[in-house]
């Protein structure tokens, strides 16, 4: 154990979104590999108090922590690469620095001082920086080591100005053993020379270092991968050494960037610079040979699965950030890799048929090709009708469905119209004085204020005893509760709960008071289940969201079997990316558990092993009889 926190700012230069979550977050994931306990502060120098009014359209989706916290996405990059749980208090933003110093002088903390931005703001993030670094986030409950921070924005931005300044005494209050800082720059490379220009960087690193912070890494961002000697130019002008310039081109998958950051000797220059103690120096392949493992897989995956998004903010994707993240967890662990086909809503519905007849069969093309439908939250009328269209398409249809907080409300609407046949049943979002108001606003919700007055944050979900057979309960591994995140300030309305029970649309999850629906199935299909929590936000690469896990692959088939196995995979399928395996009969039935699965269950898995066929060259094959696994 450390003796002194040890702290990591990482800013940006040149633009905006040039990736200064992806390399935080690998910061981070490089240090935990060497057992070294790591959290994360995302700072946002906009004066509004949280994330949680923002149209998608600003900044991406809303990511929701475990306390209800409503903040920027990027601390879920943080709990999806470190595998750590973040408090609202991890993000900070202007507002809730100015209100908390605000808060100090009107009690009289600062009574015959006038509180200016130097020193009481800067003052202040400092003190939320110190406290907030030492809460602990991770499952082992040790207090955190390393605190990497990242400054959104761009260095030279108006509203960042009072937190540059409050690093740059941090710096000296630490003491510059515990501090450094690291500098994420763009390096454009011009269509029309082909060459690769420095200035940019230049001008942002001497900016910074005007600011009165001088950065120990450069993190050169790049579409292609950069030269030597544009290396060693910018190692030249920006006052560092060769090895403190790390370069970092487009990659084919996030996950191998920590992988490429390692290769820089990233870890030998930390532990010196921050002195943390790290001995003997461990080996890429072995110290982080899960995250090789999985960047390996994702590379060399054969088989593709196409999703459908339906949603209402597809014009940006980082409105669905969490959601794509979880199908791709998903697909790659079950050996695929993953097309995502984004459909706005609102194209599905017949008035645009009219309007524009080209949106509306094209959304219809895509929702009718993909292998499994995904209907996300969101809020407002526009698109619901759209959403019931999908929710009605795959139902009918038996394609493979997932819908998620206003993607559950919208598949129980539909259901009530068109199976329990009430018409006009709709949501009270949409429609006031419905006759059959099948989802209705919650009763605490406070029409007064818009921030922070949803059902926020992890809460528990009790499955019921009836619901033993589901498959959705199964892919939880039988647990009675589990506990996800929340977003919503609408639900079902308990009055028609009885009869859309008895209609086929079985609610299976429940709230621990089970009045408030949480999870339903539908009987006799492969896979239609919707959740009014969000599960994409406990997502991580090596453990997907159950949810998710059974939407691909009901989308090709295999659902059944791997619920026989008790939700593991078959040799065939966890190597099904790799051609040079070979698997053997004892193998392929190494994880089955007969114990608990039925005569008929048995009688497929007895298939399945029957049907393997050992080809020549020494790799597995499959006849078309055993095509679900």
């Amino acid at each position: 154990m450390m003796s002194d926190m040890k702290y990591i700012l990482v800013t940006g230069g040149v633009i905006s979104g040039v990736g200064k979550g992806v390399i935080s977050s690998s910061f981070g994931t490089i240090l935990k590999c060497c057992g070294i306990e790591v959290t994360s502060i995302k700072i946002d120098p906009y004066i509004n108090l949280d994330a949680g009014t923002f149209s998608p359209y600003e900044h991406g989706e809303v990511y929701v922590l475990d306390d209800g916290g409503e903040v920027d996405l990027d601390l879920g990059n943080y709990e999806r690469f470190l595998d750590i749980t973040l408090h609202r208090d991890n993000n900070i933003t202007t507002g809730k620095i100015y209100k908390m110093v605000i808060d100090r002088e009107r009690h009289g903390d600062y009574l015959g001082k006038t509180v200016q931005v130097v020193p009481h703001i800067t003052d202040a993030i400092q003190e939320w920086v110190e406290r907030v670094a030492k809460v602990p986030v991770s499952e082992t409950g040790k207090t955190p080591e390393v605190c990497i921070i990242e400054l959104g924005g761009t260095i030279g931005d108006i509203e960042s100005m009072a937190f540059v300044e409050a690093f740059r005494q941090f710096q000296f209050r630490v003491k510059r053993e515990n501090f450094c800082t690291a500098h994420v720059s763009l390096v454009p490379q011009p269509r029309s020379t082909g060459e690769q220009k420095t200035k940019p960087t230049q001008a942002s690193v001497r900016e910074l270092r005007g600011l009165g912070l001088s950065p120990d890494i450069i993190v050169c961002r790049s579409e292609k991968a950069i030269d030597q000697s544009v290396r060693n130019k910018i190692s030249n002008f920006c006052h560092v050494a060769p090895e403190q310039v790390i370069c970092i081109p487009d990659l084919s998958s996030i996950y191998k960037v920590p992988i490429l950051m390692e290769s820089h000797g990233i870890v030998e220059y930390l532990n010196e610079r921050l002195q943390l103690g790290i001995s003997p120096m461990p080996t890429a392949r072995k110290f982080m040979k899960q995250w090789v493992d999985l960047s390996q897989k994702i590379e060399n995956l054969r088989n593709e699965v196409v999703i459908a998004i339906v949603g209402k903010y597809t014009r940006l994707e980082d409105s669905y950030t969490s959601v794509t993240k979880a199908v791709q967890h998903a697909a790659n662990a079950a050996g695929f890799s993953v097309k995502i086909k984004f459909i706005e809503a609102s194209n599905l519905e017949e008035e645009m048929k009219q309007e524009c007849p080209a949106s509306y069969h094209e959304a219809w093309h895509d929702l009718v090709k993909s292998e499994g439908v995904i209907v996300p939250g969101g809020f407002g009328k526009r698109g619901v009708e759209g959403k019931i269209a999908a929710a009605n398409w795959c139902r009918v249809n038996s394609k493979p469905y997932l819908g998620i907080c206003l993607g559950f409300q919208t598949a129980v609407i539909e259901f009530a119209r068109n199976v329990l046949k009430l018409e006009g049943a709709n949501t009270a979002e949409c429609e006031e004085d419905l006759e059959h108001p099948i989802i209705i606003d919650m009763p605490e919700h406070n029409t007064g204020q818009m921030g922070g007055t949803m059902r926020l944050g992890k809460r528990s979900t009790i499955f019921k005893p009836s619901a033993s057979s589901s498959k959705i309960m199964r892919l939880y591994n039988n647990r009675d509760m589990i506990e996800e995140r929340h977003r919503h300030r609408y639900e079902v309305n308990p009055k028609y709960i009885k009869d859309l029970d008895a209609g086929g649309l079985e609610f299976v999850g429940v709230d621990v008071e089970g009045t408030r629906m949480e999870i339903f199935e539908l009987k006799k299909h492969p896979y239609f289940v919707a959740t009014q929590f969000h599960p994409e936000y406990l997502s991580r690469p090596m453990t997907p969201s159950p949810p998710f896990m059974g939407l691909i692959l009901a989308a090709k088939d295999r659902l059944q079997p791997y619920l026989i196995r008790g939700c593991k995979f078959s040799p065939r399928q966890d190597y099904d990316y790799d051609d040079s395996v070979n698997i053997n009969e004892t193998d392929l039935l190494s994880n089955i558990v007969p114990d608990s699965v039925s005569q008929k269950d048995e009688a497929i898995v007895q298939q399945l092993s029957l049907t393997q066929v050992q080809e020549s060259d020494g790799s597995s094959a499959y006849s078309s009889s055993s095509s679900m696994l």
